[in-house]
């Protein structure tokens, strides 16, 4: 089929599927069990994409996917922006460990699991970071005992973002101690509603709580739900990492999935700092800090492109993701950060009548962007990273 025609079978069926509830912005299409919609209409329409595969459009069709190229999977995201549809949360599910199994996981692995992750009836979050292992993950304590047809894991995760919605978990444990600490890693699955484990979220400096602590009293992981070998899960937890971090540097399909208006820095510089005669922002230095800005970020939306044209595997890259990633994190903070400077002291209020929706928001997003330096990997292990694996330089 050509993608003409393709793209009119994509624009019927939207037009006939996609209920006026979904357009336009409104109520979150949530993923999983524990984050229920009001709107009934919405679920209705999640499973309608589901069903058709295009909530993962380029994933196998045999466990749920859309078995679309990359480019009918852009023609589709295209025909839903026009309409402005809102799609499900990708989640954990699509931007991490769906791609993950697609790679190590059983035939009967992916069957069990990547359906719920298409349909968005399940969601998911990470166990990898300890209170003892950040950075240093591989000094993780968390421990999976052998008890023949399961594993039983305690210890304890920090830092688990949306732990509290998900109704998986997949992680990272100790299931050899009496070897070097990056052998004797297991990476497994484990259902999060069992009695075993409890969550606790974190509040953070802005206000909200989107990671949690989440600890494990004789959780069961089951031997069906070991990913890869026993005690090489090292492998498959960077892989992982890759795929989070291709997502995080806008490389991976979860990124097409959500369409984010960009800032309009021009409009926010000229509504704080004021306009000259000609209409242009008013102070030059603000002028050529939207400009440079604005230039930057075209430039690496540039790159980003090449980059997918040329990855001809259509697999998520290697360790080349820690550039994209590291540049993606950034610029996500600074964006924050011109945002508040543009405003001025309207741009740092916390509460009270002296500001408005946008000027609040623009606060607590200049909190939690600095957050986007640290998780994934901080900006100083992308360094690392991209300094020894991606240009060989000595250590």
């Amino acid at each position: 089929m050509s993608l003409e025609n393709f793209r009119a079978e994509v624009s019927d069926w939207l037009a006939e599927n996609c209920p006026v509830s979904a357009r336009g912005k409104g109520e979150l299409v949530t993923i999983g069990s524990k984050r229920p919609m009001q709107d009934p209409s919405l679920l209705q329409w999640r499973h309608s994409l589901g069903a058709k595969g295009w909530t993962v459009p380029t994933w196998p069709k045999e466990y749920g996917g859309g078995g679309l190229t990359n480019d009918e999977a852009a023609v589709l995201y295209e025909e839903i922006a026009k309409i402005k549809a809102r799609l499900p949360m990708p989640g954990m599910g699509v931007s991490m460990i769906g791609p993950t199994l697609l790679e190590y996981g059983t035939e009967e692995q992916k069957k069990l699991h990547i359906p719920g992750i298409a349909s968005g009836d399940v969601s998911w979050c990470q166990g990898y970071s300890e209170p003892g292992a950040g950075s240093d993950l591989a000094s993780l304590r968390t421990k999976a005992e052998d008890k023949g047809d399961f594993f039983e894991v305690n210890g304890q995760k920090i830092w688990t973002s949306g732990a509290q919605f998900a109704d998986w978990i997949f992680a990272l444990v100790r299931t050899d101690f009496d070897v070097p600490k990056h052998e004797g890693i297991s990476f497994v699955l484990m259902d999060m509603s069992q009695p075993g484990v409890s969550i606790k979220p974190i509040k953070l400096i802005s206000g909200s709580s989107p990671f949690c602590e989440t600890f494990f009293d004789n959780a069961i992981a089951q031997k069906t739900d070991l990913v890869g070998q026993l005690n090489r899960g090292w492998t498959v937890g960077k892989r992982l990492l890759q795929h989070e971090r291709s997502g995080q540097g806008g490389l991976g399909q979860a990124g097409a999935r959500r369409v984010v208006p960009e800032p309009k820095l021009a409009e926010v510089a000229k509504q704080y700092v004021g306009v000259d005669s000609t209409g242009k922002i008013a102070d030059s230095q603000a002028r050529q800090e939207v400009t440079q800005f604005v230039m930057d970020r075209a430039s690496f939306k540039l790159t980003q492109k090449r980059a997918r044209e040329e990855n001809d595997s259509g697999q998520t890259m290697g360790e080349a993701t820690s550039i994209f990633k590291l540049v993606g994190a950034s610029w996500s903070r600074d964006t924050s950060d011109l945002l508040c400077k543009l405003r001025g002291s309207q741009g740092y209020g916390w509460e009270g009548e002296g500001f408005d929706k946008k000027e609040i928001e623009s606060t607590r997003d200049f909190l939690s962007a600095r957050a986007h330096t640290i998780y994934g990997g901080t900006n100083e292990v992308q360094l690392n990273i991209i300094a020894k694996r991606v240009l060989g330089l000595p250590e």
